[in-house]
This record gives C-alpha cells, structure tokens and sequence, in this order.
C-alpha cells in the first residue's frame, strides 16, 4: 500500500497524461503480472529513496515524488489497459479525456469554460455535467484553474532565476497582476510568498 497526502494527490491528476482516474474509484482491483507488480515495486522504491531525503539535500524533492508517482501512474494506467477497455468505451470518459487534452493544449490561450465546450461541440452546461460526475465533483473551471495552477507551482518551483512577471507571460496571462490575482484567489497565498517557500 502506497500512502500519499491528499494535497499530493491533487497535484499529481495535473502532472500525468492518463486523465481517466475515476475508474480507480469504480474499480480499484488491478490484476497484474509477477513482471508488472515487480516494475511498480521498482517505482515505490525510488519513492522510498526520495521520501528518506529531506528538502535540504533535495531542493527540487517534491516535483521528483511528484514526477516519480506520476510515472508510476502512467504504468498502472498502462497495465490496466485490458482491464479498462469497457470503462475507456463509454462517452462521458471520452468528453473527459479529450477536455483534459484541450486544457493542455490551449491553457495558455483560454481559461473560459465556453472555449473547451465549443470545440467539444457541447452546451457549457453538459460538459460541466460531465466533468463533475469524472472528478467526484469539480466543475470545468476548477480543473482549468487547479491545472494553470500546477503549472505556475511548476515554473516557480524549477525555475528559480525566472521573475513573476515572465512566468505571467509563459502561462498566458495578459498582464502580470492577471496572475497574481488569479494565484491568490485561487490557492489563497500570493504567488511571491509562494516562490520565497521554495527558494
């Protein structure tokens, strides 16, 4: 069993190309090969490498747990393919999938709700209808925002010689103070004191 902080949790639905997570909840039994079980093993041990160093003799440990549990998910994901394909077949799971990819590939440009519903060919109403029955009840605007977010935490965090106001214009945002009102409201700390905790 492999324990992580629901905060950690949430980081990682941002940081991994397997969007379809719910299926965990409908079906948490994964049947695996004695190989397969070994290359997760493998993983958990790395986890277990990283977790014994502190943040000290690890500046960037957190983004590699992250990066490490994000690997293993995309395994998990990938063994479970067999398994899955009745869950991958259903349209809700489709409109999901293919919204994640959206964000990814257009966050920069839009962070509006009738953007992604009007390239999906949905009413704002029905798509957020189905992103809340595939995140256990985030709207579409939450996971817009909890994903522009990770990647601002992304870029503050490795980027240490990268101002504000540059990781403002990388994320697509206008006007710097854009960001910084959007990062304050929606982590509740200003995106400053967030860089000075993790300088």
């Amino acid at each position: 069993m492999l324990t992580i902080s629901s905060g950690l949790l949430d980081d990682l639905r941002y940081h991994t190309f397997s969007h379809d997570s719910a299926k965990f909840n409908n079906a948490p039994v994964c049947s695996l090969t004695d190989k397969q079980a070994s290359h997760l093993l493998a993983i958990i041990d790395q986890l277990d490498i990283i977790a014994t160093h502190t943040d000290e003799e690890m500046p960037h440990r957190y983004q590699t747990l992250l990066a490490q549990l994000a690997v293993g998910y995309e395994f998990l994901n990938y063994y479970r393919y067999e398994q899955d394909k009745q869950w991958t077949a259903t349209r809700h799971v489709e409109i999901f999938n293919h919204f994640c990819e959206l964000v990814v590939r257009h966050y920069r440009e839009s962070r509006e709700i009738k953007f992604y519903a009007n390239r999906l060919n949905l009413t704002p109403k029905h798509l957020s209808k189905v992103i809340r029955m595939a995140t256990n009840g985030l709207s579409p605007a939450e996971w817009i925002e909890q994903y522009v977010i990770a990647q601002a935490k992304r870029l503050i965090a490795t980027r240490a010689t990268q101002t504000l106001q540059e990781t403002a214009y990388l994320l697509g945002f206008s006007e710097p103070t854009s960001f910084y009102r959007y990062f304050k409201r929606v982590t509740g700390m200003t995106a400053k004191q967030y860089r000075d905790s993790h300088s």
